[in-house]
């Protein structure tokens, strides 16, 4: 791919990042974009809320899930109970020799503690995957926010089919098949709705959704419940459950 589409194609995409958040801030935003580090203030309701994401399917390297865990850890000192909203884009966590070296597991799983931190701390915390998800770089950050929604166009998958495949040595025709009765195999908004990871698709009034998943946050994890009652997580508890009873040598 030549650099004049390659350039074409992340201007697209900061076109687009402005576009959804000229949905769902009709109030206004001071949202700015850095090398594809997204941060800013928006209104919602009348409400000031921070906004911390990403954009052009930023792969999560170290530096940049610094930059997410320090604007997080600024909202919870400069702005106590102020809520966040994480807006995902990403191809996930960044495979650079560099990376693993200076150990972006602990980067990551620093992002997530700070997150963590400031749910402890009384702020709501919602994300929106309004372009891509995927693997540790979702997991970081869309999955420790107290709902994830997604846009109906979004791509959303922990692992493709084909390297699924390549992993689990069932063959990808298998796995399709799979697919189509388990959304555990099968990427996209409406599978993990099933399983309870995506709460809901948004379509039509973002602005109106945005308010109503903040006024509905709820810091206690329910989605092992709701993959259940949606059917697409049937033993998550029972396995839980086993794990916990389980005598503790």
């Amino acid at each position: 791919m030549s650099a004049a589409v390659d350039a074409q194609i992340n201007q697209d995409q900061q076109v687009y990042w402005r576009q959804v958040a000229a949905q769902l801030f009709p109030q206004g935003h001071t949202i700015t974009e850095a090398a594809d580090f997204l941060s800013g203030t928006a209104k919602v309701n009348g409400i000031t809320i921070s906004v911390i994401g990403t954009t052009t399917h930023t792969p999560i390297g170290v530096e940049i899930a610094l930059r997410q865990a320090q604007a997080v850890l600024r909202t919870v000192r400069d702005f106590p109970q102020r809520p966040i909203l994480l807006m995902v884009d990403t191809q996930g966590q960044r495979l650079r020799h560099r990376d693993e070296m200076l150990g972006i597991n602990s980067y990551m799983a620093h992002l997530g503690k700070c997150l963590e931190l400031a749910r402890q701390s009384g702020h709501k915390i919602i994300a929106l995957v309004y372009d891509q998800a995927l693997s540790g770089g979702f997991i970081t950050s869309g999955m420790m926010a107290d709902a994830c929604y997604a846009l109906p166009a979004a791509t959303i998958r922990v692992m493709g089919l084909p390297a699924m495949a390549r992993i689990t040595k069932v063959s990808e025709e298998r796995l399709i098949e799979l697919a189509k009765d388990n959304p555990v195999f099968a990427p996209g908004p409406s599978n993990y709705e099933r399983m309870g990871g995506i709460e809901a698709v948004w379509e039509d009034d973002l602005a109106t959704q945005l308010l109503s998943a903040f006024d509905n946050a709820d810091p206690v994890d329910q989605r092992i419940a709701t993959g259940a009652t949606r059917g697409g997580r049937s033993m998550a508890q029972k396995v839980v459950n086993a794990v916990l009873s389980e005598p503790v040598s």
